[in-house]
């Protein structure tokens, strides 16, 4: 994976070099795909237009960001800020400089790109419905390697994640009259699931907090280092927001 890992700071290196002036632009679409706004400020719109595109949309973001977390406390990734600091790669040689931004300090493990991964999600299922509809009238996505947050392998696993799980959510008609009921069993299964997997692996002395030592100890400033993007913080929120969607409706 070394070899993988160097291309993706090259990547991320040659990015940052030759595409200064469009830093503002690779910023703005990092924070429009946050899944903070798929909540507050996407869900509101399209239910308020179409509540059964709204509810497709938070399961597919509550889903797919649980699928995110099993898959980053299986696969231990790494990601380009701290790695570059640690690796022995690049022997007696300069490890390449890249740069940091208030975005780049995620704390969890990096594989696949859960921002990459919720925002490929969304999007297909908005676009997907969008043309759905537009047919019965008659009638973008993010990359977090600029701000070296992921390797572009990671983003590419994350895109191709989440669209395939937008693409199960097409086919799933049981959430559109899903029961309170059914809204807090699937909220406590997919909570005991990811905390059971937690204390079997711990079980296992497996560390699964190591990224935050990481993030921490690598980041140019503290400032910087989102404690929220732990993964027990966005379970809680993504769990949360799902019974929340069942008490509302």
């Amino acid at each position: 994976m070394d070899t993988v890992h160097a291309y993706g700071v090259s990547t991320t290196r040659y990015l940052q070099t030759h595409y200064r002036d469009t830093q503002s632009w690779f910023l703005f679409v990092s924070m429009v795909a946050d899944l903070r706004n798929t909540f507050f400020v996407f869900f509101p719109v399209c239910f308020h237009l179409r509540k059964s595109v709204g509810i497709k949309q938070v399961w597919v973001a509550v889903v797919g960001d649980w699928l995110n977390l099993i898959f980053k406390w299986i696969l231990f990734g790494e990601r380009p800020y701290w790695w570059v600091q640690e690796t022995p790669y690049y022997g007696n040689s300069s490890a390449p400089q890249i740069g940091q931004f208030p975005m780049t300090c995620e704390t969890s493990p990096g594989s696949p790109s859960g921002h990459a991964m919720s925002a490929a999600g969304v999007y297909y299922a908005m676009i997907s419905s969008l043309l759905t509809i537009l047919k019965e009238l008659g009638g973008h996505i993010k990359n977090w390697v600029f701000i070296a947050a992921h390797f572009p392998h990671q983003v590419v696993a994350g895109v191709v994640t989440g669209i395939l799980v937008a693409e199960t959510f097409d086919r799933v008609y049981w959430i559109y009259r899903a029961s309170l009921r059914r809204y807090v069993y699937t909220t406590l299964s997919l909570l005991s699931f990811a905390v059971g997997l937690y204390l079997v692996l711990r079980g296992l002395w497996v560390d699964l907090l190591w990224t935050l030592d990481k993030a921490q100890r690598w980041c140019q400033r503290p400032q910087w280092v989102h404690i929220d993007t732990t993964p027990f913080a966005s379970l809680l929120r993504n769990t949360g927001t799902l019974l929340g969607l069942g008490l509302g409706l």
